[in-house]
């Protein structure tokens, strides 16, 4: 959790919360230029060759995925020093009415219980900013919670059937369809993502373009990806963030105040991952951090990148290797193994501990049955972890872009048909 700045004065307590995606105008060019700006991008009115310096120490937040970015854009979202986020305050009617309505949940003399809830759905709102050589500009200061994150994977989502409010003009709404015609039926649309992939320890991006792509039959596939690790698919976190999308959904479920037009969803998960030992032949799957290189028998190194250490090996046949990035170096790991051993028998046991919703898997592989194939049955192994552990996966899913919430006297249907497909999306990922 990012470290609390003093609070404002008049300023309340909020909920917790984080962007990294906001911003989006009226024209909505806010879901344009989804890549996040490095982190030692030197630019006009660069440091030391450092990040490029902006308003009185503050620089450009470095993992966004969506919305008008600092130095490409005329807004932009900033990282102050003490850690939270400067988003511009939009030009009149948008600015003045997403300001009001943090203003509103966040007023310390609120009473009412559907605002009170709200605050755990948004990021923790710390009042306006001006820096000292810039007065008219206004910032809306934000807490950002991805700092609590080694390597935080973002997705921004907007939610519901249309992406324009009420008083939009035809010209408006003509546009707005145009850009994903599909938004009225699939109910969302993918505005970036930015993916840890722990095997190539490096980041890929998708901007708006990609999102625009998907269809009905890919749009499953395609939001899988932001759950994929460069080798394998994390369905603690898919489970994680179902749990997460549901509690908003009951939130929209409960209350008749407020439509939101135009808002996104912002996901954000722990990339990083420990290592994972895998004994081969009767032996238990626990985590290492750190295993040295190691030698087969008959002196043969196997290749070696990080994707799986060799720990040990015996006479009988039995090795035990870490697999930390990956399972391609496991046919490097089999080939060299059944060169050997031909017929030997190998033993893959999986286990976790009985408080810990015991799952066990052993399986018995005879090379001459299996042709030497072994690595369908490690697919299986690590394809097929429990989607629940015991300790829920680092998630966080906040609601964000407020510029288009209006007072309303009935269920926000749009919003709440967007969330219910989603979460249909994600238990499509998780079960298959």
């Amino acid at each position: 959790m990012a470290t609390e700045p003093p609070r404002p004065a008049g300023r309340p307590e909020g909920g917790r919360g984080c962007c990294a995606g906001g911003g989006r105008g009226e024209s909505e060019e806010a879901e344009a230029a989804a890549q996040p700006v490095p982190d030692a991008s030197p630019g006009p009115a660069a440091a030391g060759g450092g990040r490029r310096r902006a308003l009185n120490g503050c620089v450009p937040l470095s993992h966004q995925v969506a919305g008008h970015m600092y130095g490409k854009d005329k807004g932009g979202i900033l990282q102050h020093p003490d850690g939270t986020v400067l988003k511009q305050l939009q030009p009149p009617p948008r600015g003045p009415r997403e300001q009001e309505f943090y203003n509103k949940v966040y007023d310390s003399d609120c009473c009412d219980r559907i605002l009170l809830e709200l605050r755990e759905y948004l990021p923790k709102y710390f009042g306006v900013w001006s820096p000292p050589t810039a007065p008219n500009d206004t910032y809306l200061k934000l807490e950002d919670v991805t700092r609590k994150f080694n390597k935080p994977c973002i997705m921004d989502v907007k939610i519901g059937q249309k992406s324009y409010d009420p008083y939009a003009s035809a010209e408006k709404i003509q546009q707005q369809v145009s850009k994903y015609p599909l938004m009225e039926e699939i109910g969302f649309l993918v505005l970036g993502m930015r993916v840890y992939h722990v095997s190539s320890d490096s980041y890929e991006t998708q901007n708006q373009h990609y999102g625009r792509s998907l269809t009905k039959e890919t749009v499953k596939d395609g939001i899988s990806k932001f759950f994929h690790s460069g080798y394998c698919l994390r369905k603690d976190v898919v489970a994680a963030s179902i749990q997460k999308v549901e509690k908003i959904l009951e939130w929209f479920e409960g209350q008749t105040q407020l439509n939101f037009y135009a808002s996104s969803l912002l996901f954000v998960y722990e990339g990083s991952c420990q290592a994972t030992t895998v004994r081969l032949s009767d032996v238990t799957l626990a985590e290492k951090r750190r295993v040295p290189k190691g030698l087969l028998s008959g002196g043969d190194v196997l290749e070696y990148n990080n994707n799986i250490h060799v720990i040990n090996s015996t006479e009988n046949g039995k090795i035990e290797a870490s697999v930390g990035k990956g399972l391609s170096k496991f046919y490097a790991l089999h080939k060299k193994s059944c060169s050997k051993r031909h017929h030997s028998q190998l033993s893959l046991k999986v286990e976790d501990s009985e408080q810990d919703n015991v799952w066990k898997s052993s399986t018995c592989i005879t090379q001459e049955h299996l042709n030497g194939n072994v690595l369908p049955q490690l697919e299986k192994v690590f394809y097929h972890m429990p989607a629940e552990p015991k300790e829920s996966a680092k998630v966080e899913v906040r609601m964000i872009d407020f510029a288009h919430v209006f007072p309303s006297n009935t269920k926000d249907e749009g919003y709440i048909y967007g969330l219910k497909n989603l979460i249909t999306v994600l238990q499509n990922i998780l079960d298959n």
